[in-house]
């Protein structure tokens, strides 16, 4: 049997699987409580510095280690994950906002999956549900939209034919746009012309760090309004109908909660009014 099988390791060696973990949208006390648990318990945190906060790394222990994987290329990554779990060490990989979400953690998965080496993840908290919290909205309101859509645009990093943004945006659904400040005339043009000149927009800025900006804005000046700003990256669009709607404006409401609708848990109530 070769060495370097698990099955040859101590159990509290395979007991220690390499965790991808979301570190969440950048507040520090955003990670899961699971998420902090792995961090404190890690010897070696590798996290992706040129999105990842340090800040998130004061739930680590004074005798942790910590990589930053912005210079790192894939080989490199993977080979120093597979050192530190080959000597017996708690390995975190820590990815920005919720790692399933632009994260590219299933080419590193493969990779770890081809030496053989377990592998787990702790969800976190992506930008666009840091950005509602911000924004106070609610992203499906009833009867005004129902439909989500997490998206970003082509760039140096192409995206399905099927799921341009001229094509997501034809639904009129509420969207969050990631990873596209740099393109912003091309997105003002086409969600101008999806959502009309007036649409709401925001941009909100390193969604609930501490340099956080929110900016509402229309369709028709998006790219006026990123430009005077001077935001460059690391900004979220929202466009949809939902940024529209106020306390004061809603005219719908759900059915959950409405005292005339029966449900499973509860009983109709046949009186009138509110």
């Amino acid at each position: 049997m070769n060495a370097s099988s698990p099955s040859t390791k101590s159990k509290s060696h395979t007991a220690n699987p390499i965790i991808f973990c979301g570190a969440g949208p950048g507040d520090p006390d955003l990670i899961t409580v699971k998420g902090q648990q792995a961090l404190t318990q890690a010897d070696l945190v590798v996290y992706a510095g040129s999105l990842v906060p340090e800040a998130l790394l004061k739930w680590t222990s004074p005798t942790c280690r910590h990589l930053s994987s912005a210079d790192m290329h894939l080989d490199e990554m993977i080979d120093r994950m597979a050192q530190a779990w080959e000597a017996g060490q708690r390995v975190v990989r820590l990815h920005t906002g919720d790692p399933s979400l632009y994260g590219a953690i299933f080419e590193q998965m493969a990779r770890l999956a081809s030496k053989a080496i377990p592998y787990t993840v702790i969800p976190g908290v992506t930008a666009a549900f840091a950005a509602a919290a911000s924004l106070k909205i609610e992203y499906t309101l009833p009867e005004v939209s129902q439909t989500l859509i997490l998206t970003r645009m082509a760039g140096r990093t192409p995206v399905p034919e099927t799921e341009s943004l001229a094509t997501l945006a034809a639904h009129q659904a509420t969207m969050a746009i990631y990873l596209s400040i740099s393109m912003v005339d091309e997105m003002t043009r086409i969600l101008s012309d999806a959502y009309g000149p007036d649409g709401p927009c925001a941009i909100v800025y390193r969604a609930s760090q501490p340099e956080e900006k929110i900016i509402w804005t229309t369709a028709s000046r998006l790219a006026a309004t990123v430009e005077e700003a001077g935001i460059k990256r690391t900004a979220l669009v929202v466009v949809g109908r939902v940024l529209d709607v106020s306390l004061e404006t809603l005219a719908h409401h759900s059915k959950l909660y409405d005292r005339h609708f029966a449900h499973g848990f509860r009983e109709a109530d046949p009186k009138r009014g509110t």
